[in-house]
């Protein structure tokens, strides 16, 4: 890992006890502004003595459920009940939640395929590379909010990965579980090298992600969900007092690539199957209408394997290479 110092600079003290309310700074040179900066909103709370949490939203910017749920901790949660420490960060990729776009808009990079990031790379390295060196050994547990974003829609999940420490992913399941999300699911990730979630990991971290709706936009229910997930993993993290606010949650699991669908043609969608909804191998997803011609049959896209459909494509357009659907397998009754 190299030694060369950050150019991002923090406007709180991440060692001083109470609320400060402040901004992560890195210098962005532009046409519109010579000695302009990116700045991330950041509020560091910390009283008495315990673990850190670093909670954050915006990885992508078109996700709204954990901005929303950290905006309401940073001006709700009471220092006074607070042991040890608290960093929320709502806007990571904060260029795209401007933008209300998945990638930043300075230099099209996806937040979450950046990690460990560049000190002297772009925009969206250096920001990862801050992450990566400086705020996530501060951390003892990891919460990174997310959900579909423009382009998909979930049924609402909190998420944590196979790892080959055992002990790490035991703490990991269990702090995904008390975050009491309607599911709880053991994630496949299609590319994972680059992630937040690996950079986490394999620094030993408890971490725990999410997927809590989409399609560009937030509702009450999701919204609540990411509000009590939040609270929940402080309290089980020790750094809040009283009881988890329990939940049911069906507990799914990946075992393979054969949950993902991918769209072999462009064209319009015509699902057959709702979230949430149980298909079986063979079953059909969806149907891929032409666009560009009448008369001809469409694409019919089946299910590889058994499962409950956790994802869906949106909106009713699709590239070729696009995922279509993702299923996921039940390990169990559902848990309250």
């Amino acid at each position: 890992m190299t030694n060369t110092p950050s150019p991002v600079t923090a406007t709180v003290d991440f060692g001083v006890y109470g609320v400060q309310h402040g901004h992560l700074q890195l210098p962005w040179s532009r046409d519109e502004s010579a000695w302009g900066s990116v700045m991330i909103p950041v509020t560091v709370i910390r009283n008495g003595s315990g673990p850190t949490a670093l909670i954050t939203g915006g990885n992508h910017g078109d996700e709204y459920e954990g901005p929303l749920a950290i905006l309401d901790a940073a001006t709700s949660l009471d220092p006074a009940a607070v042991s040890g420490r608290i960093i929320l960060i709502p806007f990571m990729n904060a260029p795209a939640v401007h933008a209300a776009t998945r990638t930043s808009p300075i230099d099209g990079g996806n937040m979450n395929r950046a990690f460990p990031g560049r000190p002297d790379g772009t925009i969206t390295e250096k920001i990862a590379d801050y992450f990566t060196r400086y705020l996530l050994p501060m951390a003892d547990i990891v919460l990174d909010f997310h959900s579909g974003g423009k382009s998909l829609d979930f049924l609402p999940f909190a998420a944590c990965h196979t790892l080959e420490d055992k002990a790490q992913e035991a703490r990991c399941r269990a702090a995904r579980d008390a975050f009491c999300a309607p599911f709880s699911l053991q994630m496949l990730e299609i590319d994972p090298s680059a992630m937040y979630d690996h950079a986490a990991e394999s620094q030993g971290k408890t971490f725990v992600t999410t997927e809590l709706g989409g399609r560009g936009t937030a509702t009450p229910e999701t919204v609540a969900i990411a509000r009590r997930g939040l609270r929940n993993l402080l309290i089980h993290a020790g750094i809040l007092a009283g009881d988890i606010d329990a939940a049911p949650t069906c507990h799914l699991t990946q075992d393979d690539a054969a949950c993902f669908h991918f769209a072999p043609d462009a064209g319009m969608v015509e699902f057959t199957v709702m979230l949430g909804d149980a298909v079986t191998c063979g079953e059909t997803l969806a149907r891929i209408w032409p666009l560009y011609h009448t008369g001809i049959e469409p694409n019919v896209i089946t299910a590889q394997t058994d499962g409950l459909v956790m994802v869906r494509h949106h909106p009713g357009l699709i590239r070729q290479g696009d995922c279509l659907a993702v299923l996921a397998s039940e390990t169990g009754p559902t848990k309250e």
